[in-house]
């Protein structure tokens, strides 16, 4: 039972499309962030001002290497792609999708990074940030599916339709 676990950039579409994947195909749904959120009882930005950039990330990598689900589809933070170990480590359970968009889409979908909750180093701009997770996200994914304006529906489908075979073997 492959759990189907999704990375991409911030507003990407993960938890939204995630919610919407679990049920089209009967499987659960985590968010990583959310977990991370009720384990630790603060929100993702005062843990990061709190913890620093690379203490959220070893808090994250945690929480990500603890899931010990089956069958589900996992919507990870925009950041877990810095631990690739965990993330390899998910694969032995899962496929991961990289949910594509442009950088256009992107920044149209983000408000301010800091209150979102991005991992951001100073004087990281989000084109840069961009820049830099767009091939590690490649790197790690089993599957890259390129989204643009479609609806979520849409989407989900598309989604679907690139990781049926998947799902079909369990």
């Amino acid at each position: 039972m492959k759990n189907i676990i999704l990375v991409g950039m911030p507003g990407s579409g993960k938890s939204t499309l995630g919610i919407m994947l679990a049920k089209k195909i009967h499987y659960g749904y985590i968010d990583s962030d959310s977990v991370i959120v009720a384990r630790e009882g603060k929100l993702l930005p005062q843990l990061i001002e709190e913890l620093g950039n690379e203490g959220f990330l070893d808090l994250e990598a945690s929480v990500n290497a603890s899931l010990a689900v089956k069958r589900c589809v996992i919507a990870t933070g925009g950041s877990a792609i810095y631990r690739g170990d965990v993330i390899e480590k998910m694969k032995e359970n899962g496929i991961v999708v990289y949910l594509q968009i442009p950088y256009e889409e992107v920044a149209r979908r983000l408000g301010n990074l800091k209150k979102r909750g991005v991992v951001l180093k100073d004087g990281c701009t989000l084109r840069d940030l961009y820049n830099e997770r767009a091939p590690l996200y490649e790197k790690h994914a089993d599957y890259i599916v390129p989204l643009s304006r479609g609806s979520v529906e849409e989407s989900a489908e598309k989604i679907c339709q690139i990781i049926r075979h998947e799902i079909q073997e369990d």
